[in-house]
């Protein structure tokens, strides 16, 4: 499988654990049953071809998804849903090149989220995204 298709059966299932999708007729969807505010979010470390990639779905409503979900939720939600509007924390960074590249794809308010960005380090990319991209717990 490729690195898509299996991002996508992630999302999926992670989808399908949560109760958020159902088989069945089509109904209207109500806010009670139909996340608006979703992403999902990878980080993949050093180049695309190392395989070492994590990812996970980020609800907001109520925040589930990582061990930061409340806090990422947050950040989000005061940025419009725009993951490059997060203001940049001061902090500093060793200058040791590891890059990470970070991918979010969802929706936000009604609008399509698709963000990738490539960091020098892991520091820079949380200095850069606060808890958005915070997997670990």
């Amino acid at each position: 499988m490729t690195y898509l298709t299996r991002a996508a059966a992630a999302a999926g299932a992670l989808l399908a654990a949560a109760g958020l999708l159902t088989a069945g007729p089509a109904h209207a969807a109500s806010r009670d049953i139909r996340p608006d505010n979703w992403l999902y979010l990878t980080i993949t470390r050093g180049d695309a071809r190392s395989g070492d990639t994590r990812g996970t779905v980020l609800l907001c409503d109520p925040p589930q998804g990582h061990a930061h979900a409340a806090d990422a939720c947050a950040e989000l939600d005061a940025a419009d849903g725009d993951v490059g509007r997060i203001p940049a924390k001061e902090v500093f960074c060793p200058m040791i090149y590891a890059p990470v590249t970070t991918h979010a794809r969802g929706h936000w308010n009604g609008r399509a989220v698709d963000f990738q960005q490539t960091y020098t380090s892991a520091c820079v990319m949380h200095a850069r995204t606060g808890s958005v991209f915070a997997l670990d717990g």
